[in-house]
């Protein structure tokens, strides 16, 4: 153990205000303590107050935690969602007292995640789009993740449920590549450690003296419970996605939810939000698809179009990302498996800034607005709040380009990574563009889409007082503004 060690200047352990949010236990612990209790208030008022009236459940959940604070944070300080989540906070102590077996090699799979993620959370949400916008549905989703949680921690050691079930877990941890920090030790000092006090100190089991070495933080969750084993851990900030240019254990589920978060957040939303609600929204190939299967199948209450919009992005999505891998890797002369696996990492940034725009220009046009006023009614008072600003405004605009920023940051992370592959130069250039086949079509569906609504604009809404408006009139900066990001409150 280390007592003490003189920190850089770029540690943010250094400054006290840093050490005071990330290090000092009474106020971690508080703050944990305040994020379950609201959490879990939120699904009880969510059960016991399902109407519309009770706007707290969801204004905690899809306007607070998701998407703002979540996708805000993640460019910021990585997965440090993780490191408050409720469930999280109390599985360390549920573990304790649990049983303490291994979790069955079968369920050691990080793609159950991804698929309670990509299929069982946003599949269901484009099948059933009213669900999670009421407080009942909403109380139902995280009541009975956090119950499934539970019983996870109980069963099986070092924080199983975390690593493997975690809807989110996954996805943060490869979302998590992109951030300004890196947690990690002095390896000055480690190196003469031989009581390896931070890695006894990990409820995940993991040894934080070998994240430099390893280029990687692996599982960790930013608890910072390891800080207080040893004064050599380290908290630096460092250059935005430094971490995913380096050379590093790929690990294929994380590629997957790049690859399939885009298709069933960006490209779906695009497809369904976008030119669904546009006047030849009939004429695109969900829709014909769907009045076709209609013939066939009765769907009930399940929202076919949204349902084909979602699957069609998926399947999409998988195709240009496979097949532009798999030229790339023959003109590379590499396995398929190594070409996909170390590029598929570029794929990372385009949902999370385009998201990153989204909430924040949400924020600024009506969800500050509603998280005030959702947090005053559960706590019996009412409010009424103006937005920031309102759609439309000018300056808005700026949120748009986060997108083409995010395409930009894809290219560069892809040529960075197209270094740790041992091939000539000629090649890498010709490889490259197919490599790079499923940020084309995310571009190619950008502008298709501004085309389209442009040029027939939007379907005619009814406004609050019973009566059509057109859109179609809008000017066209207006017409095609339109978020491809979103999440079930809108």
């Amino acid at each position: 153990m280390v007592t003490e060690h003189p920190r850089e200047r770029n540690d943010l352990f250094r400054y006290r205000l840093f050490r005071f949010i990330f290090k000092n236990r009474t106020f971690v612990f508080a703050i944990r303590t305040v994020i379950a209790a609201l959490f879990f208030y939120a699904i009880y008022l969510g059960f016991t107050e399902p109407g519309k009236e009770n706007t707290f459940t969801r204004a905690l959940f899809w306007g607070l935690f998701w998407p703002f604070f979540i996708v805000t944070t993640l460019p910021l300080f990585g997965r440090i969602f993780c490191g408050i989540c409720p469930h999280g906070f109390l599985g360390k102590y549920i573990t304790k007292i649990g049983l303490k077996r291994k979790m069955p090699k079968w369920l050691q799979n990080r793609f159950i995640g991804v698929f309670l993620l990509v299929f069982g959370w946003w599949g269901v949400y484009y099948m059933f789009p009213s669900l999670y916008r009421t407080p009942y549905g909403t109380a139902m989703l995280f009541g009975v993740m956090t119950l499934v949680a539970f019983v996870f921690y109980f069963l099986f050691k070092e924080m199983s449920y975390c690593t493997y079930i975690c809807p989110i877990g996954t996805a943060l941890r490869g979302y998590g590549k992109l951030s300004s920090t890196w947690f990690g030790s002095y390896e000055t000092a480690c190196g003469s450690c031989k009581t390896y006090d931070c890695a006894k100190s990990c409820p995940y089991g993991l040894s934080p003296f070998n994240f430099n070495k390893k280029e990687s933080i692996s599982d960790c969750t930013l608890c910072m419970e390891c800080t207080d084993s040893c004064a050599a851990i380290s908290f630096k900030a460092v250059k935005p996605g430094s971490a995913i240019y380096k050379k590093f254990k790929t690990v294929k589920a994380e590629v997957w939810v790049f690859i399939l978060i885009l298709a069933a957040i960006p490209i779906s939303m695009a497809f369904h939000h976008g030119l669904g609600r546009s006047n030849v929204a009939d004429e695109m190939l969900w829709s014909k698809t769907a009045a076709f299967a209609k013939h066939y199948i009765d769907f009930g209450n399940i929202d076919a179009v949204g349902l084909f919009a979602f699957l069609y992005a998926v399947i999409f999505s998988i195709f240009f990302a496979v097949t532009g891998m798999f030229i790339a890797s023959k003109i590379l002369k590499k396995d398929f498996s190594t070409v996909f696996y170390t590029l598929g990492y570029a794929f990372a940034p385009i949902f999370l800034l385009a998201s990153m725009a989204h909430a924040w220009e949400f924020f600024m046009t009506g969800n500050a607005a509603r998280i005030v006023e959702g947090f005053a009614w559960g706590f019996g008072m009412q409010v009424h709040v103006e937005p920031f600003a309102k759609h439309g405004d000018k300056w808005l605009e700026i949120f748009g380009l986060f997108k083409w920023i995010a395409v930009a940051w894809a290219f560069y992370i892809l040529y960075r990574r197209m270094k740790h592959i041992d091939a000539p130069k000629t090649k890498k250039m010709l490889a490259y563009p197919f490599a790079a086949l499923l940020i084309f079509f995310f571009i190619g569906i950008n502008i298709y889409r501004g085309y389209i609504l442009d040029t027939y604009g939007r379907k005619p809404r009814h406004n609050g007082h019973g009566m059509h408006q057109s859109v179609k009139s809008e000017k066209p900066h207006t017409a095609i503004k339109h978020s491809l990001i979103t999440h079930p409150e809108k």
